[in-house]
């Protein structure tokens, strides 16, 4: 089973923006897609339902999908949100990543080059 963080400050970010959209026992999706200019990028969005592909798991009360195809590639994997004066944001630290593109918007893996694309 693949091991991801969402620390209690991403938590308390996900918990807020579900409850904006009127989801408050919805998911949070993390995902990994092909693309950007170093072949694959994250993505995270709010689910209703899970699948039978997906692994769940629960931080500070939320709760975080993860589609079993996407965990090599983001086990060991920390979500984090960090606030400064020119707003926030989520981080990823991703032990896995081998590259990131200068805009830190893709990656790719040892093993996963994914499908480069423009940045």
């Amino acid at each position: 089973m693949t091991q991801i963080e969402l620390t209690e400050s991403a938590a308390y970010e996900v918990k807020d923006m579900l409850e904006k959209n009127e989801m408050p026992e919805g998911f949070l999706r993390f995902k990994v897609q092909g693309g950007g200019c170093t072949g694959l990028t994250y993505g995270m969005a709010a689910e209703i339902e899970k699948s039978e592909n997906d692994e769940e798991y629960e931080f500070h009360g939320v709760k975080v999908l993860v589609d079993k195809h996407d965990s090599p590639v983001i086990d060991g994997t920390v979500i984090d949100f960090k606030q400064s004066l020119m707003g926030g944001g989520f981080t990823i630290d991703n032990p896995n990543a081998s590259l990131s593109c200068g805009c830190g918007a893709s990656f790719r893996t040892k093993t996963n080059a994914g499908a480069p694309g423009d940045c």
